[in-house]
């Protein structure tokens, strides 16, 4: 099976420093372009099956690489949200005193959210269902940073702890994967909208 992987474009809400979580997110004028810009990028790959979060800024996101794959099954999931930041949804990451570069979501913990441990295990459910039902079929996931992360920790053997440890995906960045059952799993490409 090929995965790959696609974060949402920007967003008014990252533009603003707003964590947003389960909030749906609207893109900015940029995120729009990224999108498109995903999208031709990812044109010529031969695309499956589209599974997108359902949150508002992944299924734009979506909708626009789906543009050039008509034949592609999309699917709008909850699976692929991001993760559930609880009392920190709507609040700005200055008013704890990050800046944009230093912020990490995985180094929250809410009380009311989603544990690191709650997203990995919901990514690598997930991820097995996906890898068993479409073992040779080429699958795109467009997700956010944090359900993204969780999958590539899924995916490079690391436990719940190890997402803190991959870098951040930035907006519309792209990884292909080769992915079988016995966790063979090779990285084909890893590309990047310039941004």
């Amino acid at each position: 099976m090929i995965l790959i992987i696609t974060r949402h474009g920007e967003t008014e809400e990252n533009k603003a420093g707003i964590i947003q979580g389960h909030l749906p997110g609207k893109l900015s004028e940029e995120g729009v372009q990224q999108a498109q810009k995903v999208a031709l990028q990812l044109r010529m790959e031969k695309v499956d099956y589209i599974y997108s979060s359902d949150l508002a800024r992944a299924a734009d996101t979506a909708r626009e690489i789906a543009r050039f794959h008509p034949q592609a099954i999309l699917v709008f999931t909850k699976e692929l949200r991001e993760r559930n930041l609880g009392e920190f949804q709507g609040k700005k990451k200055t008013d704890f005193g990050w800046g944009a570069r230093d912020f990490k979501a995985t180094a929250l913990d809410p009380q009311e959210g989603e544990t690191l441990e709650q997203l990995y295990h919901r990514a690598e459910n997930f991820l097995q269902h996906i890898i068993s039902k479409h073992r040779a079929d080429t699958v795109l996931f467009v997700g956010h940073n944090g359900i993204n992360k969780a999958l590539l920790a899924v995916i490079t053997g690391k436990t719940a702890e190890g997402i803190q440890e991959i870098e951040n995906q930035r907006n519309a960045d792209v990884i292909i994967f080769n992915l079988d059952q016995d966790k063979n799993n090779t990285i084909r490409i890893l590309s990047a909208v310039k941004h």
